[in-house]
């Protein structure tokens, strides 16, 4: 009984609301992310640090 108690108390992974809350956050900092990347003031900057370093 006792390590039945133990078992069903334990903390170890995640379960199923804990995955589905991760993924969700893990998808909306990939948007975010993504938003950031392609806005117009971001590219023009990459390009400037890329021909910088090329020229």
């Amino acid at each position: 009984m006792h390590a039945l108690r133990r078992r069903l108390r334990s903390d170890a992974g995640m379960n199923t609301a804990e995955y589905a809350v991760g993924t969700l956050a893990a998808v909306a900092f990939a948007g975010i992310l993504y938003a950031v990347i392609t806005s117009d003031n971001i590219q023009s900057a990459l390009q400037a640090i890329v021909e910088r370093a090329l020229g």
